[in-house]
């Protein structure tokens, strides 16, 4: 009864969004609203959509429990939104999953045409585009940058989900620059058990373990714990790891991976097919270095590598 009480009293708002041309965007996030809705809202009203005004927008979060997405997905599809934007490779793929008629606009998403979410990048087909993050290729990067800070370094982990279509085209990569730096480059799979975690590290620092490569949709809160009580360097392709604590952090520009996905927005709103709009890379990339970690695992960073940051925090 309460459900179908519920499905009453959306009925008539929808309808009324309807006919005043209100359309309705569902956001899908694996993490939290922030930074994301700062930066994307932007992008939005510089082409004039304002939250409330002349847009309804529902948001969905996991909180960083991957397990949650496909539900939350289908709730966005039983409401009949108009659009969907989703944020990073999870969110992406259970709402292609949940649906194959409303559009979905990747904000990122990493190797889309790896994991089976477009067919190509000039050609996605199907009811999904957006932006690239190019995580997978910057992987080979994470491990020269450990280099730089470590030049020593002979084993190196990669922190990966098993569950992840992504972790293919993540590894692949890793282990291709392993294999040209002669660097010992170890696949680590982990989920979301903090029990997995502890086990983790602990068999790392057995096989002396130096450095981690994370895969970015991990939980990252007790990865960055663990790598800090263990004194090991820290990398992923996830700004917001070296922002929680992780030591570096090389991605595509922040604001560009979010911003950039409202002119999609638009463009799909106005009539374009997501199959005919072709996938964004990324073009500027940053180094973010936590200066403050480095000190706490007694790391010194050479200052040709603090000279080429970013951001530095201190």
């Amino acid at each position: 009864m309460a459900s179908a009480g519920s499905l009453i009293l959306a009925w008539p708002f929808q309808a009324v969004a309807q006919q005043t041309g209100r359309p309705t965007m569902g956001v899908l996030l694996v993490e939290n609203r922030e930074p994301f809705w700062s930066l994307f809202s932007e992008g939005l009203r510089e082409l004039g959509y304002v939250e409330g005004q002349n847009l309804r927008v529902e948001f969905r979060s996991a909180g960083g429990k991957l397990n949650l997405l496909p539900e939350l997905a289908e709730d966005l599809v039983s409401l009949k939104v108009d659009i969907i934007i989703a944020s990073e490779t999870p969110a992406v793929q259970a709402a292609k999953h949940a649906t194959k008629e409303i559009p979905i606009v990747m904000a990122p998403s990493g190797d889309p045409v790896g994991t089976g979410l477009v067919a190509s990048l000039s050609k996605p087909g199907g009811n999904v585009t957006g932006l690239s993050a190019a995580t997978a290729e910057l992987a080979g990067k994470s491990l020269e940058l450990i280099q730089e800070i470590l030049p020593s370094v002979h084993r190196v982990a990669a922190l990966a989900d098993p569950k992840n279509q992504f972790t293919k085209s993540f590894l692949e990569q890793i282990n291709r620059a392993g294999s040209l730096a002669r660097v010992d480059v170890q696949t680590v799979m982990v989920s979301n058990s903090a029990d997995e975690f502890e086990t983790a590290f602990e068999s790392m620092a057995n096989r002396s373990i130096e450095a981690i490569i994370v895969q970015p949709t991990l939980p990252r809160a007790r990865i960055i714990e663990l790598a800090r009580e263990y004194r090991l360097v820290s990398v992923s392709g996830n700004r917001s790891f070296a922002d929680a604590g992780g030591l570096m952090s090389y991605a595509g520009s922040l604001a560009d991976r979010y911003r950039n996905a409202a002119p999609y927005v638009d463009k799909i709103l106005k009539g374009a097919k997501a199959a005919d709009l072709p996938v964004q890379q990324p073009t500027r990339f940053e180094l973010v270095i936590n200066l403050k970690t480095a000190k706490a695992i007694g790391l010194t960073v050479p200052p040709s590598l603090l000279a080429r940051a970013d951001e530095v925090i201190e």
